[in-house]
């Protein structure tokens, strides 16, 4: 295709040309067949697609937001001439990602190494590839896109940024040292699910009448309720938050409070102010990666109360820690806490934002006296006030 200069020395050389020989203005003329000649030469130049394969790696996939990763390109020169006057453009979510390639001779391979904007999270794509050959005078281009089969499309995933958080010990009875081996909880106290039966399975758990009835081996699950339950509400309201930075820091708390909880294999219900976002039990070595992957993907709501996040609370067998994180603006439902609060052994409530005081107001004394508030500005603020909770 013709690029605009194209167009405008196509255009002109016509006129020029036409001018030249009706008024017998012989340099006007031979001035118009040069550009004429011009866009010929170059859609010549251009008519042959260029012979490239390519492939894209995006190291890492999965990477904590703010935190550098990187994307490359690797082109090869699969025909028998050399190519020049390459560039690609690579679409990373909105933004345009544009690098000049080299010259590559017949066989040779060139990789181009980008950064990736990580600053917000999301389920970022990647693609497709643009690969554009254009002539020495750009007056003409060709564009390749390359398809899902050739690497032209990927994905990157930012998820919140944590801090390393203590567990805030919780419940009657727990295991000191947390559990020993990836089945140590599963306990003798309270039945969880029925599942297939694996090699190593007691056999005293078969249930037996399930067993007839699918004509597979099942076998009870049984938990032990004694393990740290950690419950994390997060307010997603819009109005709850003064900036979109705020929500982000909101965000990194309840991934750094749920993250404590799943990496020493104890379980978590993550709820959000519209319902349930992910619950963990425990049992699964993948279970912070799963609740990190899930809280990338979190966006602000457009609700104007919070009540909703605490409904299911009043109608489930609470225990444990609530840590409910909100931020320093709109507090319209967070007095529902209080319906809850007692349900467990231990309630937080985490307010972020930048200005971290806030004001006494109908709501906080609606709250109690005896719910600890933290008012965190950046992470670094909730791994201190955390470490001072969990030993109070």
């Amino acid at each position: 295709m013709l690029s605009p200069t194209g167009w405008g020395a196509l255009v002109g050389g016509a006129a020029l040309t036409g001018a030249g020989y009706g008024f017998g203005y012989e340099e006007a003329a031979m001035l118009g067949f040069a550009c004429l000649l011009g866009v010929v030469v170059a859609l010549v130049w251009t008519a042959r697609g260029p012979r490239l394969a390519a492939r894209r790696r995006v190291t890492p996939r999965k990477v904590a937001r703010g935190e550098r990763a990187d994307g490359s390109v690797t082109l090869t020169n699969t025909g028998s001439r050399t190519l020049r006057g390459l560039r690609f453009t690579d679409m990373c979510g909105d933004t345009p990602l544009v690098l000049e390639i080299p010259s590559l001779a017949a066989g040779e391979e060139h990789t181009a190494l980008y950064a990736l904007p990580t600053e917000r999270r999301g389920r970022i794509p990647l693609g497709p590839l643009r690969l554009e050959r254009a002539d020495p005078l750009g007056l003409a281009r060709r564009v390749r896109v390359f398809g899902p089969a050739e690497g032209g499309t990927d994905t990157l995933l930012v998820r919140p940024r944590v801090c390393l958080l203590p567990v805030l010990p919780s419940g009657k009875a727990h295991h000191v040292e947390g559990p020993t081996s990836d089945t140590a909880d599963e306990g003798s106290l309270t039945f969880h699910a029925l599942r297939e039966y694996v090699l190593g399975d007691d056999l005293r758990r078969v249930h037996w009448r399930s067993s007839a009835r699918t004509g597979t081996l099942m076998v009870k699950q049984l938990v032990d309720v004694s393990l740290p339950h950690t419950t994390v509400v997060l307010d997603t309201r819009a109005v709850a938050y003064r900036t979109e930075d705020d929500f982000e820091l909101a965000v990194d708390s309840a991934a750094s409070v749920a993250f404590a909880a799943a990496r020493s294999h104890f379980p978590v219900t993550l709820l959000g102010d519209a319902g349930p976002i992910l619950r963990t039990d425990g049992g699964g070595g993948n279970d912070a990666d799963a609740l990190l992957d899930r809280l990338a993907l979190v966006r602000r709501s457009a609700r104007t109360s919070a009540a909703a996040a605490f409904d299911d609370l009043e109608r489930s067998r609470a225990s444990g820690t609530l840590v409910v994180i909100s931020g320093t603006e709109d507090a319209t439902g967070l007095t529902a806490l209080d319906r809850v609060r007692r349900r467990f052994d231990r309630t937080v409530l985490v307010r972020a934002g930048a200005d971290a005081h806030v004001p006494e107001g109908p709501e906080r004394r609606a709250l109690g006296t005896d719910v600890p508030q933290l008012h965190v500005s950046a992470l670094d603020a909730l791994l201190a006030g955390w470490r001072w909770e969990a030993v109070r």
